[in-house]
């Protein structure tokens, strides 16, 4: 699902984006080399509920692989996100 929106890394403000149905979903980050702090996942109450939280962090994880990044998970709904797709686990620092 959303397969068809690309994922934006928006360096200036420290989050991973994505925009659906005019609505922007976000995960605020901070970098340092090459580990990615995820601190805290945004959906639009107008979108929850839709698959959106889940596919910004699947991109999100798609990203950080295919740069060699690390991450550091700090947001709960992304713990949460592992918990249930153990296979992502190969990012954490």
């Amino acid at each position: 699902m959303y397969d068809d929106i690309q994922l934006i890394n928006n360096q200036a403000i420290h989050n991973f984006e994505l925009f659906v149905d005019g609505h922007r979903a976000f995960i605020d980050y901070q970098q340092r080399g090459n580990k990615f702090f995820l601190i805290h996942t945004e959906v639009p109450r107008e979108l929850e509920g839709q698959g959106v939280a889940a596919a910004l962090v699947k991109k999100t994880f798609k990203y950080l692989e295919a740069n060699n990044f690390k991450m550091v998970p700090y947001c709960e709904y992304i713990k949460a996100y592992l918990k249930r797709h153990p296979e992502w686990e190969r990012l954490i620092a």
